[in-house]
């Protein structure tokens, strides 16, 4: 998996490609709680070249979402694969996570 970063005056984007999996997922938790810590008012994470997410990777979007949550900060998914969508969706986390269908809508205040 790869992770790049993209530092708008208002938001973080992390954009993910390849697969998000056991092996993967704690490179992904390092990044994004390294963000997080690092004030973001707003993180954007980029799915639209992410192939695969396990459930190990599910588990760090729930806790980057968990650490945001008492705060005035939100995470927001966009551009999800339909196939990775799915996942979401049977986990329970499209109800908990907001999720954009594209870059520019996460982005909008």
């Amino acid at each position: 998996m790869d992770i790049t970063e993209d530092r708008k005056p208002d938001a973080v984007v992390l954009a993910l490609s390849g697969r998000l999996d056991a092996l993967s997922a704690k490179t992904f938790e390092d990044k994004i709680f390294a963000v997080i810590a690092g004030g973001a008012q707003r993180l954007v994470v980029d799915l639209g070249q992410l192939e695969y997410v396990s459930s190990s990777g599910l588990r760090v979007f729930l806790l980057a979402a968990k650490r945001l949550q008492s705060t005035d900060r939100k995470i927001v998914l966009c551009s999800l694969r339909e196939h990775v969508r799915q996942v979401f969706d049977l986990a329970g986390f499209s109800s908990i996570l907001s999720i954009s269908g594209s870059r520019d809508d996460a982005l909008k205040p």
